[in-house]
């Protein structure tokens, strides 16, 4: 098979595309990388190349988050030359309304919960005719890498940004003033979610609508879910913010890789240590490899995945995260698998093989 992938302006999906290449090509399958940030420049990542690639048949491209699907170009193009998109979504897709209302003929959403493919079909059934389930991988570190667990330099390390939650609140009052109805209905949302951990934030929208007495058709219905995108942003960054510390408070040693935490209300305290404020993603991994636990905050994802356990596991270290069904489901508390019975890679391509001859 042929298969088109992208480079964008985000450096995680760019690792990403780099490892299904490489996987895509030990089984022998061709593939192109068109680079979104510099696609006329003339290198091995441009349209000129991409339209000489394309003079064979393509059997799929694939991309996260809707690069490469999300302008009428690209649309068109695919839609011309009967290629399958496969439209990996790493977020909620509240986020991605618009992509999934326009998109190729030909294809099929893959979301990281359980929940997200339940949202999908039930709020756009005949946008997205094909979505299904498909949990994170993770990249393993080669056995010479290894450090031994009594010699690692982090006791706990945790490995993502922070934005203080009042900013994304803010958001919502550039887009709903002091004083309107919907201004006040993401304030209590924010407060419900807080005040509710385990329930998703499609369920504290409803719930929301219910306690006050909101008539709204669906149409409304799914613009008040899109709205809502600050408000999962603020609920993610509140748990993130407040497990740190806790953890702080508690006398734990933690180091903080990313960006954002000079924002953060314990980063004066002595056990509290700040590393490089941005690393690309692949280099992350050697940081997990060196600590002991390495601390996950799942992005409010209740029946799904994320990559940071995968790769925490995978870089032999102890992931302390909170947990989703999924997870309860396939693994116990050691972090082995139990139920697990099929690669996600494998799940992937064969969803690919199905949908790019129907």
């Amino acid at each position: 098979m042929r298969f088109v992938l992208f480079y964008s302006g985000v450096l995680s999906f760019n690792y990403f595309t780099d490892q299904i290449t490489q996987e895509l090509k030990n089984r022998n399958h061709d593939v192109f990388i068109l680079d979104l940030r510099n696609p006329s420049e003339e290198n091995n990542h441009s349209y000129p190349k991409l339209e000489q690639f394309l003079k064979e048949t393509v059997d799929a491209v694939i991309c996260f988050d809707g690069f490469g699907l999300k302008n009428d170009l690209f649309i068109q193009l695919w839609d011309e030359k009967n290629i399958l998109a496969v439209n990996i979504l790493m977020d909620h897709p509240l986020r991605f309304h618009p992509t999934m209302n326009k998109h190729p003929k030909k294809y099929i959403q893959f979301c990281c919960d359980r929940n997200h493919v339940e949202y999908v079909r039930k709020y756009f059934a005949e946008e997205v005719a094909h979505v299904a389930f498909l949990p994170h991988a993770g990249t393993r570190m080669p056995q010479k890498n290894k450090i031994s667990f009594s010699r690692r330099k982090y006791d706990i390390l945790f490995s993502g940004s922070y934005v203080r939650p009042e900013i994304k609140l803010s958001e919502i009052e550039q887009n709903f003033p002091e004083g309107t109805t919907m201004n006040l209905f993401y304030k209590v949302m924010a407060d419900y979610l807080i005040r509710n951990s385990a329930v998703t934030v499609e369920q504290a929208a409803l719930d929301v609508i219910a306690q006050m007495d909101m008539q709204v058709t669906e149409q409304q219905l799914k613009s008040i879910f899109r709205c809502a995108e600050p408000i999962d942003w603020l609920i993610r960054m509140y748990q993130r913010g407040r497990v740190v510390q806790a953890i702080a408070e508690a006398g734990f040693e933690i180091w903080l890789l990313g960006n954002g935490w000079e924002d953060h209300p314990s980063i004066g305290r002595s056990n509290v240590h700040r590393l490089d404020d941005f690393i690309p993603y692949e280099q992350t991994l050697a940081y997990m490899g060196d600590a002991k636990i390495n601390r996950n905050v799942m992005p409010w994802f209740k029946s799904g995945t994320h990559d940071r356990i995968f790769n925490i596991l995978l870089q032999h270290s102890l992931p302390l995260t909170d947990s989703s069904s999924w997870l309860n489901e396939n693994y116990d508390r050691r972090g082995r698998i139990s139920r697990l019975r099929s690669g996600s890679f494998g799940t992937a391509t064969g969803h690919c093989a199905e949908f790019a001859g129907g």
